[in-house]
């Protein structure tokens, strides 16, 4: 368990240092968080591979930190504070290395660490069509209704969407926000992330009350990638969120998914283009389960309908294919046809007539209309 300094020295430093920040993380690493507080309070000088003006910004931010009133403003929010170490804290994580966020900021009453061992990201377009958002919803559910969690951003289109589907199918969810946990952003999903904090996990590297900035949002994506077994994304341009986090998530060595889309779709030129590469293409929360999960959690297997003709014995499909569609056809004809005997076909024909594949027209058999239709179809591909 993380004792009160290291975790006032790590509270101090999610409010100096931007989330990602390598250099700093292996400095936080090497020296440990509370000597690197020191430091920045002017005890040493600065960390290598930084620059002066650098060092001078963060001591600058160091200055004006108040981990005390943080942890306040936070305990009045329902926010606790969760570090590396602490039980809660999910050693997944760990492998984005220096990267890895100093710290949590948790709003909710689930354990982090235990959501997180059986989580899926679900991620995609903001502004993402009807389709986006249906597949979104759904998958979102059927993940849940699996005893999956998912995990997403926070956002509009399909983040919220998947969200939706996990929260009206009763499951778990977490949202991972660029921005203080308790400050909802966007403004326009304060119910949702209200809803998501009651029901789920909302999540996030900043303190209270700070704001979010295109590049949090960005970095935020690892942090979603590293949280979960895997990652699917919904609809995506080439320049779009979902696939920094698809990417990260394949460095991490987590599996990763994409559901297609019509081909002419902008959004969907991004998933397309995973899907050229390592990723998979999933089309339902089944896909995603047997991907992600343990053995035995297998999608259905998926087929065509069944149809009469498919449980024929082979001899009698041989013959059913032998007749002409239109026109009646002796039984020469039919065995030649069927490359059988006429003996056979004869009594291949009667078991046929009795199933009401064919019926007699004097010395010819031919199809019914019913059977006609059917096979006409089957030979054409439809």
């Amino acid at each position: 368990m993380t004792d009160d300094g290291e975790r006032r020295a790590r509270v101090t430093l999610s409010r100096v240092v931007e989330p990602g920040d390598e250099v700093c993380g292996r400095w936080v690493r090497e020296v440990g968080a509370r000597e690197a507080v020191r430091w920045l309070s002017g005890g040493e000088g600065q960390p290598r591979g930084m620059t002066d003006s650098r060092w001078a910004g963060l001591r600058a931010r160091a200055e004006r930190a108040d981990p005390e009133g943080d942890l306040g403003r936070a305990r009045d929010a329902g926010v606790r504070f969760v570090c590396p170490g602490d039980p809660e804290w999910p050693a997944q994580l760990d492998d984005l290395g220096d990267g890895r966020p100093l710290g949590l900021w948790v709003r909710g009453l689930s354990s982090l660490r235990i959501w997180a061992l059986r989580s899926v990201a679900v991620v995609g377009a903001r502004a993402c069509t009807e389709y986006g958002a249906h597949m979104a919803a759904t998958l979102g559910a059927g993940l849940a209704e699996r005893g999956w969690v998912v995990v997403s951003g926070g956002a509009y289109g399909v983040d919220g969407a998947a969200h939706r589907g996990a929260l009206g199918a009763g499951g778990a969810t977490v949202a991972v926000l660029a921005c203080g946990v308790d400050r909802p952003y966007p403004r326009g999903h304060t119910q949702l992330i209200s809803r998501i904090a009651e029901q789920g996990l909302v999540i996030g590297e900043l303190p209270p009350g700070a704001h979010p900035t295109p590049s949090r949002f960005i970095l935020r994506n690892r942090v979603i990638a590293a949280l979960t077994r895997g990652t699917v994304v919904v609809e995506a341009a080439y320049r779009s969120g979902a696939l920094v986090t698809a990417r990260a998530a394949q460095r991490l060595g987590r599996f990763t998914m994409g559901v297609p889309g019509p081909a002419t779709s902008s959004l969907s030129a991004g998933v397309h283009e995973l899907l050229r590469g390592e990723a998979v293409l999933v089309t339902d929360a089944a896909e995603v389960a047997e991907l992600v999960g343990d053995m035995g959690e297998l999608a259905p297997e998926r087929r065509g309908p069944v149809l009469p003709r498919d449980l024929l014995p082979p001899g009698a499909r041989r013959v059913l294919a032998a007749l002409p569609a239109r026109r009646p056809s002796a039984v020469d004809e039919i065995a030649r046809g069927a490359a059988t005997t006429t003996d056979d076909a004869v009594g291949r024909l009667y078991e046929l007539r009795a199933l009401g594949f064919v019926e007699r027209h004097g010395d010819g058999w031919k199809l019914t209309r019913q059977a006609s239709t059917s096979v006409r179809d089957d030979r054409e591909g439809r």
